[in-house]
């Protein structure tokens, strides 16, 4: 080095790039597996997270309240806010469900499979991500199922209340190829689970951590060599074996959208349909073309979403932060579910004010498992039940189905859905 300088410019990050390449384009590869990447709101060069900077608003007259005094006979509490909830097509004690958790290092050990346990003792419906079979095979054959799509199934189904949750299955291309969802969906392990209306296929259509791309994961050793032919892989990270293993983003058009849901419904009748989409700036535009086309629910990350592997850049500067999708959205009459920086009551009841049906908890949910393997999800799922009833009670209603728009307010009110529905897009479904 000639020890030249250029005050003002990032300097050491170039000269990183220089050292390492392509690598750069990623976290250090040694914290794969134990860090949890998402969009880092304190970060100066992101927009600031608006939700954040939301308030939720109480009112001094509260008709509700009255009206629920009159009812129980006494003054209302928070204990009386009821938080049962409709996710799509399942029935939840409260506004939550777990998000996908794939085949990254960090959800596919023993904390996946201690997510899924209590998850199912929770009753929340559950969403298994894509690329589980691919990668860590279905399970059905092998003597430990653990780390399996079937070991997260038989952690959660056996725990679930009797009406209570649901498992939601992700596909995306490579887990087509490998017929996911005619392997489940003729499963005897799940049979108990589409006899009673508690399976759901998701289609995957993009994340929030890396909205345009593929699920991304780093591999190494023999499961390198073995997924080659599967996924694309890249040596980006050395010379001792590490690649960087990319899955397909898939292409969409409307019709194509259309015509995918159409085929879900048609090929499993029985199961509920779900469309996880990225922060697009198309995002309504596809949520409506769903919802159209029979979709039971529409799953948003927002860019603050996000457990696995993804480009620094793209938490940085790629897509649109989550309420900017709510507001894209607007008013709708179907099922919204959104994820981004979930673990406290006040942000689920600001998304439920923009639009959401319910919450989805991705990063936090694997961090209280990693406290506790045995609690540390139920617990966290307790507290954030308290704080929910706590301000639905404040904002003077008593079930979180009725927090709506006229209990925020924003300094940007722009950053705040219109009142009115959108018209009607031209290709919509009859």
């Amino acid at each position: 080095m000639s020890g030249l300088r250029a005050p003002g410019f990032p300097e050491e990050p170039i000269r990183d790039r220089a050292r390492s390449g392509a690598a750069e384009a990623f976290p250090d590869v040694a914290s794969y597996g134990r860090v949890l990447f998402g969009a880092d709101p304190a970060d100066d060069l992101r927009t600031p997270d608006l939700i954040d900077v939301l308030q939720l608003v109480p009112p001094v007259f509260v008709p509700q309240r009255l009206e629920k005094l009159i009812e129980l006979g006494r003054e209302p509490v928070y204990r009386d806010v009821g938080l049962e909830t409709a996710v799509g097509g399942f029935t939840s004690p409260l506004p939550l469900y777990l998000s996908a958790l794939g085949s990254t290092k960090a959800a596919s050990a023993d904390l996946g499979v201690a997510a899924s346990r209590q998850a199912g003792r929770l009753g929340i419906p559950m969403v298994i991500g894509e690329n589980m079979v691919p990668v860590k095979g279905y399970g059905r054959l092998e003597e430990d199922a653990g780390p399996s799509l079937l070991g997260r199934i038989r952690a959660y189904a056996p725990e679930l209340p009797d009406g209570s949750g649901g498992l939601v299955v992700q596909q995306s291309t490579e887990d087509a190829d490998a017929e996911v969802w005619n392997l489940v969906y003729s499963d005897p392990n799940v049979r108990p689970l589409l006899e009673s209306g508690r399976l759901a296929f998701e289609l995957k259509v993009g994340q929030g951590a890396k909205p345009g791309l593929g699920g991304m994961t780093v591999l190494e050793g023999d499961a390198a060599e073995r997924l080659a032919g599967v996924f694309a892989t890249d040596p980006l990270f050395g010379c001792d074996g590490t690649v960087l293993r990319s899955s397909s983003p898939g292409t969409f058009t409307v019709e194509i959208l259309r015509q995918q849901i159409r085929l879900m419904r048609n090929n499993y009748p029985r199961a509920r349909v779900w469309v996880k989409l990225p922060p697009a700036r198309d995002v309504r535009d596809a949520a409506k073309c769903a919802w159209d086309a029979g979709a039971d629910a529409v799953t948003v990350d927002g860019a603050e979403a996000g457990t696995g592997w993804a480009p620094t850049s793209f938490l940085r500067h790629v897509g649109l932060p989550l309420a900017e999708c709510l507001r894209r959205i607007g008013p709708h009459p179907a099922c919204l579910l959104v994820s981004g920086r979930m673990w406290e009551g006040v942000r689920v009841a600001k998304c439920l004010a923009l639009g959401a049906n319910a919450v989805g908890l991705g990063r936090a949910a694997l961090i209280a498992v990693d406290e506790d393997p045995e609690d540390g999800l139920v617990r966290l799922v307790r507290c954030l039940a308290l704080e929910l009833r706590l301000v639905t009670s404040a904002l003077g209603k008593y079930h979180t189905a009725d927090v709506n728009l006229d209990d925020i307010w924003s300094p940007e009110p722009s950053a705040i859905p219109v009142a009115e529905p959108a018209p009607d897009l031209p290709w919509t479904v009859s």
